[in-house]
């Protein structure tokens, strides 16, 4: 509490205002301030004109009804000055505080924010009265109703749109969440993050699937293709996915370069050795995963092999299984190993989806789930950055080949001219 003390005739009196109350009411005086302000200013800019018996056309009519706005300081309750403007065809309209507006266009958009990243519906009326105080209009659960539809809109139009830019590197992983409908309790998101030429990471698809089948993923990639997405370079994914079967499958895909993310390979191999031999095994496998070349990251395996192959054949076979696909990035820039040897880059994301389907105790339908997910992906990708060395992206589709990281010299097959 912050103690204010006023002097006055009838002596010292002691006012106690919280912090917010001074912030709220600093935001009230401002405001009245701001809009006494934009109506003098339309007055005297338009103070010449007059009628035949000269009197002004534009002249101030008072005060319009208070209502209450919510401001990111608080809730505020503020009568808005009135303009009579006689001209014709001319009519005053507050830029500052536009007619019907109960609410700025921040807090407008805190609403989507906290229920996407968590708050519950039910939950609004409190959190939202410890934020603004009492008095709050605009911010219901019921307004929660009127985004999604908003929301799925958005999320029609944006899964029927062309696909111009060329990809170099895609992400594909699933997310399970619960929904609340239907015989089946899982459902099964779909989702696809590529990297163009300009180094971008953009959101391709969100689509629900049926358990990370090879059908569902063939129909997502497929529907890309339609829509003028060419082919990437390479796919990164975790090796239990559908995904691989169907990119073998689905026409136009069959020159992508396979990437397992090491992340879950590692995983995975340290789930079929004890816990004791886990931190020695663990060791060797991020050897290998950080190889400076295609040689030591396989004399890295090579060790791993001689040493558990004959008590744990299981954890060795894990490894050397998808072997060729774990070591796919040597033939790219060093510069984006980091980017593309996991899938951390879409594993982070999920995050905020798995907590938004938690919280609402599933998402209440497949659809719901899709739109869900698709507003919260969409939200992250403004905060995505290029990848490291992005400028090699143009090097890759122009068909130049990368060994052990580092661009391979052309090589001028010409015969000399004989001397």
């Amino acid at each position: 509490m912050l103690n204010l003390v006023t002097a006055s005739n009838q002596g010292r009196q002691e006012i106690v205002h919280t912090l917010d109350d001074i912030a709220r009411e600093g935001a009230r005086r401002m405001l009245v301030e701001a809009l006494a302000l934009e109506v003098g200013e339309y007055i005297t800019r338009n103070s010449a004109d007059r009628d035949d018996n000269g009197r002004a056309l534009v002249v101030r009519n008072g005060k319009a009804k208070p209502r209450k706005i919510t401001l990111g300081s608080g809730t505020v309750e503020v009568a808005a000055p009135r303009v009579n403007d006689r001209r014709p065809n001319e009519k005053f309209l507050s830029k500052i505080l536009p007619p019907y507006m109960r609410k700025s266009p921040k807090v407008e958009n805190l609403l989507p924010l906290l229920y996407l990243k968590g708050l519950s519906t039910s939950d609004f009326r409190s959190a939202l009265k410890d934020l603004f105080g009492e008095g709050t209009t605009g911010l219901s659960p019921s307004s929660i109703v009127a985004l999604k539809k908003t929301w799925e809109k958005d999320f029609e139009i944006w899964k029927k749109r062309q696909i111009t830019d060329e990809y170099a590197y895609i992400w594909a992983d699933g997310v399970n969440v619960s929904v609340r409908l239907g015989e089946d309790k899982k459902l099964c998101l779909l989702v696809i993050v590529g990297v163009s030429n300009t180094g971008e990471k953009h959101l391709l698809a969100v689509s629900s699937g049926y358990r990370e089948s090879k059908d569902s993923w063939k129909a997502v990639l497929e529907d890309l293709r339609d829509r003028g997405f060419k082919a990437p370079l390479l796919a990164m994914g975790d090796g239990a996915l559908g995904f691989w079967a169907a990119i073998r499958e689905a026409n136009g895909f069959k020159n992508t370069v396979e990437q397992r993310c090491w992340v879950h390979k590692i995983r995975n191999v340290l789930d079929k050795l004890p816990r004791r031999i886990q931190p020695r095994a663990k060791g060797l496998l991020h050897e290998m995963m950080r190889a400076e070349t295609k040689a030591d990251a396989d004399k890295g395996k090579n060790k791993f092999v001689h040493e558990f192959h004959a008590k744990y054949p299981k954890a060795v076979d894990c490894l050397t299984k998808d072997w060729t696909e774990l070591t796919a990035f040597f033939n790219f820039p060093a510069t984006h190993w980091q980017h593309i040897r996991t899938t951390n880059a879409i594993e982070s994301t999920f995050a905020t989806v798995r907590l938004r389907t938690n919280v609402t105790k599933g998402a209440g339908s497949p659809r719901a789930a899709e739109v869900m997910a698709f507003k919260l992906l969409e939200d992250a990708q403004n905060t995505w950055r290029k990848i490291r060395g992005y400028e090699e992206i143009e090097n890759l589709l122009n068909g130049i080949e990368y060994k052990n990281g580092v661009m391979v010299p052309e090589v001028n097959n010409q015969a000399a001219p004989a001397a």
